[in-house]
């Protein structure tokens, strides 16, 4: 009989990429993969997320969840919590394995050394000194139509909320060869949409000489079969002319950008670290907006940070006015320890981060709305990914969700609709 493993992934794309990736390795040595829901398994592996204390807490609860289904299991520890609390994690009854976010492919013999000498493992080290980007290969993880591309790792910016670089190390980038190598493997094996994921992915290329991120955007869009690029979340930084220019040019790039904001207001984005201005972030949606009119502009906004006056608070109420986002992701803030922000003064009353939540998002609610009613009756590219309840599903190139019926199967396939109507699943018509 078969061993068996099952993988339960906190936090990120990024998190989720690499679970799938650990997952084909696991399967390649001979385990079978369960549903971690209703099946016991062998190995356990959690993939931790370690961005806000109650990640930690989650994974926690994670590890110790999984020695409870099967005391005999062995349970690896990965990922980003691992990473920053190796000691930590060590501790926590039931865990044999602490990896943390390098030397990931090494996981199979790990957990088998573990299991048979019976004893612990940690091999968490340093990785502010990596200069490498580390990927595991993924070779037949093909079950949907869009596909994520893990393409760099690493972080330099040191936002004064974040703990991610601590748990991810400098900036490391994938070498542009290696990107177009596994573009060419997805799309033969039918795949429509790459998604270009990373912890920092407006940083790719600065290790590598003179590349940037629009370079490996141009020669994916050489691959063919790839018809779609999309990018997962990018800070500001990154748009200028020319980037938009060649964007246009390349053709296949998606008009949706996730551009992180954080806050409206110039004194919480100095004191977040953030590098950029409020008037800065501005004039880049109009970059975009010029070449890209219908373009879906989504972001992250924290808000009660410590030091956030009510003035504060309007600054990001009033550019969320003036963008008019798609989509606003909005998060109290919550203390990360170890982080500056933690230990700065006039944090915010927990009540009035749930009122400003509660403000802002319905502001977002209403620029949400507008954005779908200004695509009515409009004509787009979709690409369907899902059949339920008799609809085909996907999502439109500026990330609007589309249903339709359809005699024709429609599964990853691209096709020009008409969208009728500014609901949540927008209904729309084959063209």
């Amino acid at each position: 009989m078969a061993k068996t493993f099952s993988i339960l992934t906190l936090g990120c794309k990024v998190n989720q990429y690499e679970s799938e990736a650990m997952a084909e390795l696991f399967e390649k040595n001979g385990y079978m993969q369960v549903d971690n829901d209703t099946d016991v398994a062998d190995v356990y592996i959690v993939n931790t997320c370690t961005v806000t204390n109650l990640s930690d807490r989650k994974s926690r609860q994670y590890i110790r969840r999984a020695k409870r289904e099967n005391p005999d299991s062995t349970v690896a520890v990965v990922g980003c919590y691992a990473q920053v609390a190796p000691k930590e994690v060590e501790k926590i009854e039931g865990v044999d394995v602490v990896i943390g976010t390098s030397e990931r492919s090494k996981i199979v013999d790990l957990v088998e050394e573990a299991k048979e000498d019976d004893k612990k493992i940690n091999i968490v080290r340093d990785i502010k000194k990596d200069r490498d980007f580390q990927f595991i290969k993924i070779d037949e993880n093909f079950h949907k139509t869009r596909s994520y591309m893990k393409v760099q790792d690493g972080c330099n910016r040191y936002c004064t909320y974040c703990i991610i670089p601590y748990a991810r190390g400098t900036i490391r980038s994938r070498r542009i060869e290696d990107c177009v190598r596994e573009a060419i493997r997805l799309a033969n094996a039918g795949y429509k949409e790459i998604i270009l994921t990373g912890i920092h992915v407006g940083s790719y290329g600065v290790d590598l000489g003179p590349v940037r991120l629009i370079d490996l955007i141009e020669a994916i869009a050489e691959v063919d079969g790839i018809e779609r690029i999309r990018l997962s979340s990018v800070e500001p930084n990154i748009i200028s002319e020319d980037f938009m220019r060649r964007a246009i040019a390349c053709s296949k790039l998606c008009d949706h950008f996730h551009l992180s904001l954080q806050s409206g207001s110039n004194n919480i984005l100095k004191a977040m670290n953030r590098h950029y201005t409020k008037e800065v972030y501005i004039e880049k949606t109009k970059i975009i907006k010029k070449y890209m009119p219908y373009a879906g502009l989504t972001t992250d906004i924290i808000v009660g940070f410590p030091g956030e006056s009510d003035e504060d608070f309007e600054d990001s109420m009033s550019i969320v006015r003036e963008v008019e986002f798609s989509k606003v992701h909005v998060f109290k803030y919550s203390k990360r320890k170890n982080t500056p922000a933690a230990n700065m003064k006039n944090q915010i009353d927990g009540n009035i981060k749930i009122k400003r939540s509660e403000i802002l998002m319905e502001l977002a609610e209403e620029y949400l709305k507008k954005f779908r009613k200004k695509n009515m009756n409009r004509t787009c590219k979709v690409l369907f990914e899902e059949y339920e309840d008799g609809y085909y599903l996907g999502y439109t190139s500026n990330y609007i969700r589309v249903k339709l019926k359809s005699r024709e199967n429609l599964i990853n396939k691209i096709r020009d609709v008409k969208i009728l109507n500014d609901e949540n699943i927008a209904c729309a018509k084959l063209l």
